[in-house]
C-alpha cells in the first residue's frame, strides 16, 4: 500500500509544479510584454538629456508593469470565470489522482481474500465484506455473487451490468474534465468578442480619429481571455485523456481479476448442468418393437 501512496502523491506533487509553472509564465510581465523599466538613479537622470515626446510615451508604456491578479482583474468577469475553471479543473485532477488508482479500486488485500474465501466456498463472508461496497472489484463480485442460486448464465449478465456500471461511474467522473477544457476557449473566444466590440465603439464614438491608446484596451482584453482560455484548456483536455485511457486499463484489469477469481465457481457450475441429450441419441433409445 505504501508505494502505490508514494507514487500518488509524487503524480499530485508533479501536476501542482505544472500548474504553478504555467501560472508563473501566465504573471510573468516580461513574457506578457508589460516589463517595467528599470528606474534610473539620480545621478543618471541629472546627466541625460531630457527626452522627447515620443521617448515619454515609450518609456511610460513600459513602466507599466503588471502582476498576474492585475491582469486576472482586468481581463473582467470572463477572465474570473476562467480562472475559476482553472481552480475546479486542478482540483478534479487532483481527485482524480487520489481516487483512479489500482489500489482503490482492486485494494490486494481484497483479492487475497476473496481467493482465499471462493475457494473454500464462504460466499457469504465474502458478499458482508465491506470492500463490496467501497470497491469497484468488490461491486462487481457482490452483483455476481447474488445471481449464484441462478446459474452461470445469470451470474454472467450480472457481471457484465456492473462492470458497465462501474465503468460509467468513472467515465462520468472524468468527463467533467472534458466540460471544462472545452468551456475554457469558449470562453475566451467570448473575451476576444467583447474586446473587439469595445474597440470598435471607441473608433465608433470618435467618429473614425480613435488613437491606438484608445482602442488599447479592447484589444488587449481580446487578447488577455484567449491566451487565459487556452492555458487552462491544453492542461484539462490533456488530463481527461490520460484519465480516461487510465480507466480503460483499470476496468479491464478488473474484469480479467473477477473471471479469475469466479473461474472455480464457474467450472462448478458448468460441471453440474446436464448437457441435453441430442436428436439421434433419442432416436436410437426407441424400441423397435414399438
Amino acid at each position: 500500500m505504501e508505494m502505490p501512496q508514494s507514487r500518488t502523491l509524487c503524480f499530485v506533487a508533479k501536476l501542482l509544479m505544472f500548474f504553478l509553472a504555467l501560472s508563473l509564465v501566465f504573471a510573468s510581465p516580461h513574457l506578457l510584454g508589460f516589463q517595467a523599466a528599470p528606474s534610473p538613479g539620480p545621478d543618471a537622470v541629472a546627466q541625460s538629456p531630457a527626452p522627447s515626446g515620443t521617448e515619454t510615451k515609450s518609456t511610460e508604456t513600459r513602466s507599466s508593469g503588471m502582476t498576474f491578479w492585475q491582469i486576472v482583474r482586468a481581463s473582467g468577469v470572463i477572465g474570473l470565470l476562467i480562472f475559476l475553471l482553472s481552480v475546479a479543473g486542478l482540483a478534479l485532477v487532483i481527485e482524480h489522482a487520489l481516487t483512479i488508482r489500482r489500489a482503490i479500486l482492486m485494494p490486494p488485500e481484497f483479492c487475497q481474500q476473496a481467493e482465499e474465501a471462493l475457494r473454500s466456498g464462504q460466499v457469504g463472508r465474502l458478499v458482508q465484506a465491506p470492500e463490496c461496497r467501497t470497491s469497484a472489484l468488490g461491486r462487481v463480485l457482490a452483483a455476481g455473487l447474488a445471481e449464484l442460486d441462478l446459474g452461470w448464465q445469470a451470474m454472467e449478465k450480472a457481471l457484465e451490468e456492473a462492470l458497465a456500471e462501474e465503468s460509467a461511474r468513472l467515465y462520468r467522473k472524468v468527463e467533467y474534465l472534458s466540460v471544462i477544457g472545452n468551456l475554457a476557449p469558449m470562453l475566451g473566444l467570448l473575451g476576444t468578442v467583447v474586446g473587439m466590440i469595445v474597440a470598435f465603439r471607441q473608433v465608433a464614438e470618435t467618429q473614425g480619429a480613435a488613437r491606438a491608446a484608445d482602442l488599447a484596451e479592447g484589444i488587449y482584453l481580446a487578447l488577455v481571455t484567449t491566451v487565459e482560455g487556452l492555458l487552462v484548456a491544453i492542461p484539462a483536455l490533456g488530463a481527461f485523456a490520460f484519465f480516461r485511457n487510465k480507466v480503460d486499463a483499470l476496468i479491464a484489469e478488473v474484469a480479467l481479476t473477477t473471471d479469475r477469481l469466479l473461474r472455480p465457481i464457474k467450472r462448478e457450475l458448468l460441471v453440474s448442468v446436464p448437457a441435453p441429450p441430442r436428436a439421434g441419441q433419442a432416436s436410437a433409445r426407441v424400441p423397435r418393437g414399438s
